[in-house]
């Protein structure tokens, strides 16, 4: 494990529980709440405001999107759902997968940034100087050099709902160590709990801890923009995939469900990548079945301007 982290790669043994819970990064990763918050006042409650009379409650609200894979992509897709306007950047040298980002872009415009030169940083300021929300998905302390901490956007912009995620916590001797779900899943005894019975580490059928992460995220912004209409304050929250395990292991072990799981609801659209049958989202607004706004753009090909 230290080997490969020490040469730049992304690794985790497979843990027990309690080998997880009594090491010093399971300690720190599992310590507080899962979604960690921190509220502030301010003078004015944004420009932002939710009408009631709107189609869909997020209408008109901007929110830029730097995540990448799914727990920050599924939170940001589901406030595209709800009619916020979803600007993802991405940097210049690392493209996300092609079949990732038609899943997760549904709803969304997608543009690319090399916020390491003049010119990109100025313009991504540029976006957050008139957004009402971001969704960081750095690891700690990764965008400090850029001038884009949450400590230094909430400065700067002191309006701005920030919201962080990473995968080991924000505190604690794993806090900037790389990580995505799977890897996640091994040091945290959920491999371990989903062993066959030829003793081999086992997972989650889904990506259960992005996906938990990611529909937390959207909740925290939405919980964060009230409070900015109603109590004029905002703030950050953080929500990590090791916490996340720790609050499903929280829940106790699933019961059998009492309804046969139902065939998901699809839909099909045109978009540039062709036709696509997709699955619609898994909520309901005043009982409709929600639906995307429109399907992916290309990626990387939109303008880094809002509409």
């Amino acid at each position: 494990q230290e080997r490969i982290v020490s040469a730049g790669g992304v690794a985790a043994a497979v843990r027990s529980r309690r080998q997880w819970l009594q090491s010093p990064e399971g300690q720190a990763a599992a310590a507080g709440p899962w979604a960690q918050f921190e509220l502030h006042g301010i003078r004015e409650a944004g420009a932002w405001q939710f009408r009631p009379e709107a189609k869909l409650p997020l209408a008109g609200l901007k929110i830029l999107d730097f995540t990448r894979v799914i727990a920050g992509p599924t939170a940001s897709r589901t406030l595209a759902a709800l009619g916020a306007q979803v600007l993802r950047v991405d940097g210049p040298r690392h493209a996300e997968l092609p079949d990732q980002h038609i899943d997760t872009g549904f709803g969304k415009r997608s543009t690319r940034l090399d916020l390491a030169a003049v010119r990109g940083l100025a313009a991504a300021h540029g976006l957050l100087a008139q957004a009402d929300a971001v969704i960081l998905g750095y690891r700690p302390g990764a965008l400090d050099t850029l001038g884009l901490s949450a400590e230094l956007l909430r400065e700067r912009y002191p309006q701005l709902v920030i919201a962080q995620l990473c995968a080991w916590g924000f505190a604690g001797p794993w806090a900037s160590r790389r990580g995505f779900d799977s890897i996640v899943q091994a040091a945290t005894g959920i491999a371990d709990a989903y062993r066959s019975p030829e003793g081999n580490p086992g997972a989650l059928p889904v990506q259960g801890l992005d996906y938990a992460a990611g529909y937390g995220i959207a909740a925290a912004v939405i919980a964060l923009l009230r409070a900015r209409r109603e109590l004029h304050s905002t703030g950050t929250v953080r929500i990590s995939l090791a916490r996340t395990a720790q609050a499903l292991f929280e829940f106790g072990g699933p019961s059998a469900p009492e309804l046969a799981p139902g065939i998901p609801r699809v839909s099909r659209c045109t978009s540039a990548y062709g036709m696509l049958d997709y699955a619609l989202p898994p909520f309901e607004l005043n009982g409709v079945q929600l639906d995307y706004p429109h399907s992916p753009t290309r990626y990387g090909a939109d303008k880094p301007v809002w509409t």
